[in-house]
């Protein structure tokens, strides 16, 4: 379980994320044609999982933003917006903001993504919801850098995660 904070105020998550090193676990998550999607729909390429509350957040608008800018320029690397949010909502704001250089997926229908990955929260005002996070997995399924952003409101350290690729 991870201790993070939201508003400053404490809150729990359910579980840990992957340990760098590890296989990354497998998801079935909902894609915004309704189509299901799992990690071996992305074998052979690097992934960039951007994990968040909602997308009708400030914060987590600005991380899709700032991975959409960022991920134009990276060889064989997707970079995945993952929350719980409706994929009609997530489709309806990376259109309006003209965003196609990610991919945005749902894990709405049965919550084992934030499960597995340990990154739902198990209490607070977000109860239920993906808190933020940010995991990077390489060619062959291996996490290779993990951040649980202490404080919800804040963004990732997108640096960071974006060096773990080279």
């Amino acid at each position: 379980m991870a201790n993070i904070t939201l508003g400053g105020n404490p809150a729990n998550t359910v579980g840990t994320l992957p340990a760098k090193g590890t296989k990354a676990p497998d998801f079935n998550l909902t894609a915004k044609d309704m189509s299901e999607k799992t990690l071996a729909d992305y074998s052979g390429s690097k992934l960039v999982l951007n994990i968040f509350p909602s997308v009708d957040t400030g914060v987590c608008a600005q991380s899709i933003r700032t991975f959409n800018e960022k991920a134009s320029s990276l060889d064989n690397t997707k970079v995945l917006c993952i929350s719980k949010d409706l994929p009609f909502a997530m489709a309806r704001f990376c259109g309006a903001e003209g965003l196609d250089n990610v991919i945005t997926l749902s894990d709405y229908k049965t919550g084992n993504f934030g499960t597995e990955y340990g990154v739902t929260f198990k209490d607070s005002a977000f109860e239920t919801l993906l808190s933020r996070s940010v995991v990077v997995i390489d060619t062959d399924g291996t996490v290779l850098y993990t951040e649980q952003v202490p404080e919800t409101g804040e963004e990732p350290n997108y640096e960071a995660a974006l060096n773990a690729l080279s």
